[in-house]
């Protein structure tokens, strides 16, 4: 199998200095040399496009979320889609007492049934010739979210990250004869730091480079001696949002996001807003006010102007990274129901018409609920009847035209 990519010897010193050489470039040459200059740029992951699907998202299996249709699986296909990221929570598949804390030890109880009923959705993704990335959304030791209480820290623990290789040796024997046409494993979704593990409004900070280095470094050798051609993918640093240099030798690809900038995506959103109701209603393109404080205590008004450059500003490094042979793709994207619906769609235009033109594919958040094309719950949309369920044809009209 072709690697994902050569060993070019990228360091993150020349890593660094090559992005800021890329930021000045741009910044004498504009927004139109910006997408001509990088138009024939060829990233070596496929530029799969798709669907996130959470039916195995919850931790706690018997709160998990309805099961995907097959029809679902025949729609993407038909519309063009070749791609499905599976999000999993380690615990789903466990066989423990999903109302009680977990223990180290059963960290390691694995359900074989509940692991079957996972495989069997993997199955119909195959059947209709969808790529599947299996990702661990929470990991032992860790979780972008909270809500379900974790023993260690992935991080910090050598214990955790044992486990986490535990758990990725089981997929990888699993899947070992797959190929990575078919099947990658994503390791864990959006790394970051945080003070205290279980607690979801504690500080979150970049993980140091060189430990997201030793814990990637570990579970993907833990994959490939399963087989040594699996594709590997890690997520950005920054819960997704940064290209981690200190990994580029290790042949593992990279996953960004499509959700900058939030005011867009997460509009209103109560798990990202501590105050949702107060934020002002986005624009695309456009300015926005926000009222904050000021040293002395009074409130202000503070501007933010909303256009594309932002977000040519914001995937700069991720372009470079394709560039220097490493592959990327965008595993999540999209924006939650409460945002006007044309600001989203002329936002989402721009976002996936630049990762569309560095040949960097994308996985949308959701297929069918509150990110997604089918049954999304927003309240300006002129839904097409579609066997049944509400489909939002603008917002497909605009993923198939990228």
């Amino acid at each position: 199998m072709k690697r994902i990519f050569p060993h070019s010897g990228l360091s993150r010193r020349n890593f660094i200095k090559n992005s800021a050489a890329l930021g000045v470039g741009l910044g004498f040459t504009g927004t139109s040399a910006f997408a001509s200059s990088f138009n024939k740029i060829q990233n070596v992951l496929p530029r799969w496009r798709g669907f996130n699907l959470l039916d195995f998202f919850s931790p706690d299996p018997d709160n998990s979320r309805p099961q995907t249709k097959e029809d679902y699986f025949r729609w993407m296909s038909d519309w063009g889609f070749d791609f499905v990221r599976i999000p999993m929570a380690y615990p789903t598949y466990l066989d423990i007492d999903h109302s009680q804390k977990i223990t180290p030890e059963q960290v390691y109880h694995i359900d074989v049934q509940r692991v079957d009923r996972i495989s069997s959705l993997i199955d119909l993704a195959h059947k209709y010739n969808l790529h599947v990335s299996l990702n661990l959304h929470r990991a032992p030791g860790y979780c972008v979210n909270a809500g379900f209480y974790e023993p260690y820290n992935l991080w910090k623990d050598q214990e955790a990250l044992e486990a986490f290789c535990f758990h990725w040796n089981m997929w990888a024997t699993r899947y070992k004869n797959t190929s990575s046409d078919k099947i990658s494993f994503d390791l864990v979704n959006e790394p970051s730091m945080r003070e205290d593990m279980n607690d979801q409004h504690s500080r979150r900070s970049s993980v140091p480079g060189e430990l997201y280095r030793k814990v990637a470094k570990a579970a993907s050798a833990t994959i490939r001696k399963a087989n040594p051609n699996h594709l590997v993918i890690a997520d950005g640093n920054d819960v997704g949002t940064s290209v981690i240099p200190e990994i580029t030798d290790l042949n593992i690809a990279q996953s960004c996001r499509g959700y900058y900038p939030g005011i867009i995506s997460h509009y209103k959103a109560p798990w990202a807003n501590k105050d949702p109701d107060s934020l002002p209603e986005p624009k695309w393109p456009g300015t926005i006010e926000f009222t904050v404080q000021d040293s002395t205590g009074q409130e202000v008004k503070k501007p933010m102007v909303l256009k594309r450059e932002m977000l040519e500003t914001f995937y700069q490094p991720w372009i470079e990274l394709v560039k220097s042979g490493v592959g990327v793709h965008c595993g999540e994207c999209g924006c939650w129901n409460k945002t006007p619906h044309d600001v989203f769609l002329a936002w989402f235009d721009d976002v996936l018409d630049i990762l569309t033109t560095h040949n960097i594919g994308y996985g949308i958040w959701e297929f069918s609920g509150s990110f997604g094309l089918l049954d999304s719950g927003r309240e300006d949309v002129d839904y097409e009847d579609w066997y049944g369920h509400k489909l939002d044809r603008k917002m497909l009209d605009l993923l198939m035209k990228h």
